[in-house]
């Protein structure tokens, strides 16, 4: 699985605020990204928006959104760790080892943003310094423990599109893929 698994993350890693699951201090920043939506009550990821029918196709892909990205912060959080933790995870699964700045290159992130990363992650066991590649400069790579975390979230993730999508034969998966994508492309320009 490639890094873009985690982009979703990658915006809250390089602003440096890192959403929590129930709007509590994470690393240290309070989580301005969470609102309690005065519609139905729960703490949401962004701030309320109107809402001009429950029934709209574009409110509920919101809301799916929402509830997914909130879903996927989970097993990390449960195991101690920040949003983005786990594009460093699969940046470093993908590519079998990186340095530093091969990391930052493929997150997007400067080089200090992910140095600070990297030793939280070392401190914790998930990476270790290694040789990487012919040239055995200095990098880092996933740890067994790292490797068997990576894996839960990877799962993690198969489960949650496996329920979004379950229902629908590869061909409307296909479709519907590529509309989201078109669709992300659009509100790109």
């Amino acid at each position: 699985m490639d890094s873009s698994f985690a982009l979703s993350e990658q915006l809250g890693l390089a602003q440096g605020a890192l959403p929590g699951i129930d709007g509590a201090r994470v690393g240290g920043v309070n989580n301005t990204m969470l609102a309690a939506s005065p519609l139905d009550g729960e703490t949401t990821i962004f701030p309320p928006m109107s809402k001009p029918s429950a029934n709209s196709t574009l409110y509920r892909l919101i809301e799916a959104g929402q509830l997914a990205h909130k879903a996927l912060l989970v097993p990390l959080v449960e195991r101690g760790l920040l949003a983005g933790d786990d594009a460093v995870l699969f940046v470093l699964s993908a590519k079998r080892g990186a340095t530093e700045e091969a990391i930052a290159d493929e997150l997007g992130l400067p080089r200090d943003a992910v140095v600070e990363r990297l030793t939280r992650l070392t401190d914790r066991d998930l990476v270790a310094r290694r040789a990487i590649g012919p040239e055995l400069d200095p990098g880092f790579a996933l740890t067994e423990r790292g490797e068997r975390i990576k894996a839960l979230l990877v799962d993690n993730w198969a489960q949650l599109e496996e329920a979004l999508l379950g229902e629908l034969k590869k061909k409307k998966r296909l479709w519907l893929g590529e509309a989201l994508a078109r669709f992300v492309d659009l509100l790109r320009l």
